[in-house]
């Protein structure tokens, strides 16, 4: 498993590693209060997930607002997530604040399989939380680019996740 610490302490993450070339592991994540998502349910085209803590926390909220503005220029070539353990209606008031259009919200609170089958799950807290990272999915499930924060605290490196998202898009 990746190194990863919280405010400098570090932290252990339930299941896996996953590394370019793997093939992308399933999920449910809630998409509303009624519905769910899978990885199946989401378009068969370059995906970019973007895991986060929380989004009422500004790094989170860099993060999405970052993504969120980069996303505008690939349009409906890519198909875009946050992941995060926020309910539903948080993910979607956040947004709409911000005027994010181009991400779509997977909550984990459903039952933390994202965070299982990804390992971003992070254990040992008294309430479920993932840690950051990012996760680029082709068009024919396979891993093109995975990134575990280091640090939670910091933000990702996003040219590095667009530049695989780009190159999955065509």
């Amino acid at each position: 498993m990746p190194n990863v610490t919280l405010k400098g302490n570090p932290i252990k993450l339930t299941g896996p590693e996953i590394k370019p070339g793997d093939k992308a592991p399933d999920f449910t994540c809630a998409s509303s209060l009624k519905d769910t998502t899978t990885l199946a349910q989401t378009p068969a085209k370059a995906r970019l997930f973007s895991v986060v803590p929380s989004l009422d926390t500004p790094t989170c909220s860099i993060q999405t607002k970052k993504f969120g503005d980069a996303l505008n220029a690939l349009g409906d070539k890519v198909a875009c997530y946050t992941v995060s353990m926020d309910l539903p209606m948080a993910q979607g008031r956040f947004c709409s604040a911000e005027n994010i259009t181009s991400l779509k919200n997977l909550s984990d609170v459903h039952n933390q399989s994202f965070g299982k089958a990804y390992g971003v799950l992070i254990d040992g807290l008294a309430i479920p939380l993932l840690t950051r990272a990012v996760f680029v999915v082709d068009a024919k499930g396979v891993v093109k680019h995975a990134e575990y924060v280091s640090e939670v605290a910091n933000e990702p490196n996003y040219d590095a996740a667009l530049a695989a998202l780009k190159a999955c898009a065509g």
